[in-house]
């Protein structure tokens, strides 16, 4: 054996030398290389390679659920809209981000933090590629120039998703040859803030982007500055963000608040006229469902009804409580939560059970399914029997992405072990964001009149139209209405305390479920204050919520994946406070 294997080695090293060394440079196979990607053609592979990656797909072998571009995990679940639901042995992870428990080693985490840098390595090779291909004459100088502002924005907005979620996080460009040296510390320790760079991406990308695309879906120049003012806003530089937030809003900007708010989340009213920037889902186009917004497939009744599965993302019983409203038809800014939404907890379908009859924000019934109302084409929501444990996750299912039962089959694709994905895009960000943006902003000016127009503009419009009996599209007149919806505009605001309140209470009723919520109380500063309270009243209801709280000053962040530091060293990358 000995003497067969020296001779096979001398036979390949005179193979070798006979060959040459261009015999070591052949391209591995299956490996498109610079010169195959560095064209129109290549780039465009390239730039929806980057878009792709806002679905979640393929983050690891823990699901799509972690970087689902809902962020219904890190903004609904962790904050006080929402229960994990389903039972308690499906998805423990999950568990730990709602309890606040969540460890360095809690797969969610890194399942988020690579699907993210996933997306920024996408972003940074388009911007790599289109500088060969300018170089080598392949693409012009304008092409180069767009491919560029595009691949800074998706850059930017992965970068942003990390920041909000991770903090202290490493910002990478590409210029960077080894991601493993890249940290988050200088080299004295102290954390880098990453917020300049990101800023820097959209600014780059306002500046370059055409002013409006007609190819729905990719970001142009309103959708930058949209994402920057969101920037400044999670910063609380309000300063900044108004110039822009008036430009969105002026007479020059394409968008406008559509008449029923409903259609912000049904599939046939995709890029509507309030959508500034949103995830594209599509199905029955041959990728057997992973086109169809498959990070929320989850998140559907369980034992009925729409998408067979499977449970998750439950309507927290303070949520739903903070639709009730006065007999002038304002929010109980302070007093919402004293008294329970009646609801079917412990009570079977078969059984007899009333409705909930005092006034409610009609917002509640196009963000929740509960008993007794129409649940979209679907017929009334039965109650227990589409809970998987109500004891454990609660008597509410989500609605916001589900679909109609006229949808099924056509804009739905059951190719997969669940009838779920669907074409239902997942909306960034839309106008009623700016709006409230700009809300705060006057508020923060004591401009209490501006402030309340602008917030009146979404509850006008919440008034438009009501869910109807049998499931039936309002026509505006609201004859046939499931419940007692009595929602008003503020006559004032009294002092610049109470409109900042109305302000914050309308972001969560205007974007209830929607994964906002968790970052909101973050960028205010009300995190612990807000959820320790929730806590204090919800661990009644749900008993795996007892003994928890919000540590202030550790539970803003969620704890970097300690595989992440393990790999490039934790004098490169630095554990956020508390976790250690």
């Amino acid at each position: 054996m000995k003497k067969f294997s020296i001779i096979l080695v001398v036979i390949l090293i005179g193979f070798v030398t006979s060959c040459g060394d261009d015999f070591l440079k052949k391209e591995p196979l299956g490996v498109v290389g610079d010169a195959q990607l560095s064209n129109n053609k290549g780039l465009d592979a390239l730039l929806i390679a980057a878009y792709a990656q806002l679905d979640g797909l393929g983050h690891s072998n823990s699901g799509t659920w972690p970087g689902g571009a809902s962020n219904f995990i890190w903004g609904s679940i962790a904050s006080d809209n929402a229960y994990k639901g389903t039972d308690a042995n499906d998805q423990p992870a999950m568990t730990d981000v709602e309890r606040y428990v969540a460890t360095p080693l809690t797969v969610y985490q890194d399942a988020e933090w690579r699907g993210l840098y996933d997306g920024v390595s996408r972003s940074n090779d388009v911007i790599k590629v289109a500088a060969v291909a300018l170089e080598a004459g392949t693409i012009t100088q304008a092409d180069h120039d767009a491919y560029v502002a595009e691949a800074r924005f998706l850059r930017g907005h992965y970068h942003f998703d990390a920041k909000q979620e991770f903090g202290n996080i490493p910002y990478i460009d590409e210029t960077v040859e080894d991601y493993f040296t890249v940290g988050n510390v200088t080299e004295g320790g102290e954390y880098i803030d990453a917020w300049p760079k990101i800023e820097a991406d959209f600014q780059h990308a306002i500046q370059n982007l055409p002013e409006i695309r007609s190819q729905k879906g990719r970001c142009d120049q309103w959708a930058a500055k949209a994402y920057l003012a969101k920037c400044y806003m999670w910063q609380m530089k309000l300063s900044d963000a108004k110039p822009l937030l008036d430009d969105l809003l002026g007479s020059s900007s394409p968008y406008e608040l559509v008449d029923n708010y409903h259609h912000n989340f049904k599939i046939t009213e995709n890029n509507n006229s309030e959508s500034i920037w949103e995830y594209q889902a599509s199905v029955n186009d041959g990728s057997s469902g992973n086109n169809g917004n498959w990070a929320d497939v989850l998140n559907f009744p369980y034992g009925g009804g729409p998408g067979t599965c499977c449970g998750f993302h439950q309507p927290s019983i303070n949520g739903v409580n903070a639709h009730q409203t006065d007999g002038n038809g304002l929010p109980l800014l302070d007093t919402f939560n004293d008294t329970d939404l009646v609801n079917d907890q412990g009570i079977n379908s078969a059984d007899p059970f009333t409705e909930h009859a005092g006034p409610i924000d009609p917002r509640l019934d196009w963000s929740v399914g509960r008993r007794g109302i129409a649940y979209l084409d679907w017929g009334e929501h039965p109650g227990k029997e589409w809970i998987r444990d109500q004891a454990y996750g609660g008597p509410y299912a989500p609605k916001k992405n589900v679909y109609y039962q006229a949808e099924e089959g056509s804009l739905t694709d059951a190719a997969g072990w669940t009838s779920g994905a669907n074409a239902n895009n997942v909306r960034i960000i839309r106008l009623a964001h700016v709006i409230l943006w700009r809300a705060e902003v006057a508020a923060a000016e004591t401009d209490l009149t501006t402030a309340r127009d602008l917030v009146n503009l979404l509850r006008l419009r919440a008034d438009n139209y009501h869910v109807q009996g049998g499931g039936v599209e309002d026509d505006g007149t609201h004859p046939n209405d499931e419940a007692n919806y009595d929602v008003r505009p503020y006559a004032s605001f009294p002092d610049v305390d109470y409109a900042w309140k109305a302000i914050k209470f309308e972001h969560r009723l205007e974007f209830f479920m929607e994964g906002f919520r968790f970052f909101n109380l973050v960028r205010w500063g009300d995190a612990a204050d807000v959820l320790n309270k929730y806590l204090e009243k919800e661990q009644t209801h749900r008993g795996y919520l007892v003994g928890v709280s919000f540590v202030a000053g550790k539970n803003e962040r969620f704890p970097i994946p300690q595989k992440q530091i393990d790999v490039v060293g934790p004098e490169v990358l630095k554990q956020n406070p508390g976790y250690n």
